[in-house]
């Protein structure tokens, strides 16, 4: 069969939403060595469009080089790594080398990120071998809608292998990184009896094991915390038939002391106002959506977790509903019709009437935008206005949640503030300061279409400066400095964003290798270190800090993205950074005996009485 071009996606959702807006008619379905090909006519051509599942390709070393116990990780450092097909992926090499051989034309539909364009060389690389003389193009776009994929074909652009060499470069340097310390560290272990059982190892990334001292120094903060006792009054006074609480500025250290002064304040009857403060303020709703964000996002007010929510996002873009969900952006293009999306949602059973109301009728519509601007993709919003039981049908319950926090979050972006009225009231008797801090909302704005951010009301009354109020009630309260807490996944996520440890499509994934390498548990949201993370990062910090600091992970992304930006060769930019880490490895080698009591015990606690009884 001879196509007059063949469309290939990175995922067999959007090669059938090619077929499916494209086709002149029906489309047909081909099965080839298991893959899913979509055939088609346009402009009287046949057409056919096939997905791939991401990266065809990946690195690894000579063959030779895998033998733990037979290679010094060291000399890891010095190889070239070779090229060789991620595992499963041979089904589709084949399905692209035979479509390759039935056509001249190759359209690059992959997604239109770093990880897209490099993925997209993958291809070219596989198709050229079957067929040197094809000639490629790369179709980028941001939304699988009809209008968007049309568009993406009528205007075709070259392959950036700046942007492709960045990705390939990242991960030569995680595979040669990674590989070197988790060997040495093993083979440490494994040295000192650590009770390693038959396929575990002690894991290093150096994207992962950063986010791993951000966990673990938290914990230790929390931890460590000297907590100190102290001690305040705390009163119950009424002003004209509304009582409220007041409390001492002052902290007293000592319990005597407050509770004399809980005694001199019973004894009178009135405390004196000398200050009463009403101030208005405008919350501005929340920037445009991007990638970090809605996952944060989505830990913190849906409780679903950050890779839980990319491969939900990833599933609503594929159905057409939401748009590219890996974007940095937070700017809406003057070239996107904000009113006409919102407008999909002006008849929603629950929140159509806002949308008429704050959104619709106002002549000018009032945006909130952002700073950031990748150049690539708008923020995340959506396309589709979808009922809460076709898409609980087609992607569960956490899918609906995802899919109404990034519509609400849209929404919000285009309605009026929140207006509140910050409250204080002081007062004074016996010579102390009492005070009391509310807030009223005075219009919801926003929070109506966003309830996420809606603010807990404490009411005040308005009192009049000079004013007596009764006091109804006197105690001295002990109270304690409170800890930090555990890092949350949202924050963790916001402090990766700060630091650059990973991408916006690699971000959660460092969380979840934590994860299941028992490297620390989220419970309640919370990131816990185990002993086992917690002895990793105790080790390493021990004689190479360098090795777990989030400010080199983040000098390393610096050196790459000097490659997607054309001023740095991938090469220069790859033996560099091998020669930092290659130094931090050494110092680690020499200071076995110190480095290895530690792991030690905890990989006994972890691995040793409990999987051996087990095995």
């Amino acid at each position: 069969m001879w196509f007059s071009k063949v469309i290939v996606a990175e995922k067999p959702g959007v090669a059938k939403a090619f077929a499916a807006y494209l086709a002149e008619g029906r489309y047909s379905l081909l099965t080839v060595s298991g893959v899913r090909v979509y055939v088609f006519k346009q402009d009287g051509g046949l057409l056919a469009s096939v997905g791939v599942q991401g990266h065809l390709i990946d690195f690894d070393f000579p063959p030779q080089y895998n033998s733990w116990h037979r290679i010094d990780p060291l000399e890891l450092f010095n190889l070239k790594p070779i090229k060789v097909f991620r595992e499963g992926m041979l089904k589709y090499v084949k399905v692209l080398q035979q479509l390759a051989r039935s056509t001249t034309t190759v359209i690059l539909a992959l997604d239109a990120d770093v990880e897209g364009e490099a993925i997209a060389h993958e291809v070219v690389e596989v198709m050229k071998k079957a067929n040197p003389k094809l000639v490629f193009h790369r179709a980028w776009f941001t939304a699988v809608t009809k209008r968007d994929l049309v568009n993406a074909l009528q205007q075709l652009r070259t392959l950036n292998t700046n942007l492709a060499n960045k990705v390939f470069a990242r991960m030569i340097l995680d595979l040669t990184i990674g590989a070197a310390f988790t060997r040495t560290l093993t083979l440490m272990v494994e040295k000192g009896d650590g009770g390693l059982p038959r396929g575990r190892f002690l894991s290093y990334g150096p994207c992962q094991t950063p986010v791993l001292y951000l966990v673990v120094k938290r914990a230790i903060e929390r931890e460590t915390f000297q907590k100190k006792k102290y001690y305040q009054i705390v009163s119950t006074i009424k002003y004209d038939n509304c009582t409220f609480r007041v409390k001492s500025e002052k902290k007293f250290e000592k319990k005597e002391e407050a509770a004399a002064y809980a005694d001199i304040i019973r004894k009178l009857h009135s405390a004196t106002i000398i200050e009463a403060d009403y101030t208005e303020r405008l919350v501005e709703p929340p920037e445009p959506l991007a990638t970090v964000e809605m996952e944060r996002r989505a830990s913190r007010f849906l409780n679903i977790r950050s890779k839980r929510a990319m491969d939900l996002a990833e599933d609503l873009y594929q159905e057409g509903l939401i748009s590219y969900p890996r974007t940095d952006t937070t700017i809406y293009p003057p070239t996107l019709n904000l009113r006409s999306i919102a407008a999909m949602f002006k008849d929603h059973e629950e929140i159509g009437a806002h949308v008429r109301d704050m959104i619709l009728s106002a002549p000018k519509l009032r945006v909130r935008q952002g700073r950031e601007d990748d150049g690539a993709h708008p923020p995340i919003y959506p396309l589709k206005c979808a009922s809460s039981e076709t898409i609980v049908k087609r992607f569960g319950i956490d899918g609906w949640k995802l899919y109404d926090l990034i519509v609400r979050h849209f929404l919000a972006t285009l309605s009026p503030p929140m207006k509140l009225e910050m409250q204080k009231i002081e007062a004074e008797v016996a010579g102390l300061k009492l005070v009391a801090n509310g807030l009223k909302i005075i219009d919801p704005g926003y929070t109506l279409l966003y309830p996420f951010e809606k603010p807990h009301e404490e009411i005040l009354p308005h009192v009049t400066k000079g004013a007596k109020a009764e006091i109804l009630d006197v105690k001295a309260v002990e109270l304690e400095t409170k800890p930090p807490p555990y890092i949350s996944e949202a924050e963790l996520l916001k402090l990766m964003k700060r630091y650059g440890i990973g991408t916006d499509a690699t971000m959660q994934e460092h969380i979840h290798t934590n994860l299941i390498r028992r490297y620390f548990e989220i419970t309640k949201r919370q990131c816990i270190p185990t002993p086992l993370g917690r002895a990793l990062i105790k080790a390493l910090e021990k004689v190479a800090p360098e090795a777990i600091s989030p400010e080199v992970r983040g000098r390393m992304e610096a050196s790459l993205k000097t490659i997607a930006e054309g001023l740095r060769d991938p090469d220069d930019v790859v033996e560099e950074v091998k020669r930092e880490f290659m130094g931090y490895l050494k110092r680690i080698k020499e200071a076995e005996e110190q480095v290895v009591p530690i792991l030690l015990e905890a990989t006994m606690v972890v691995y040793g009485q409990r999987e051996k009884n087990h095995s």
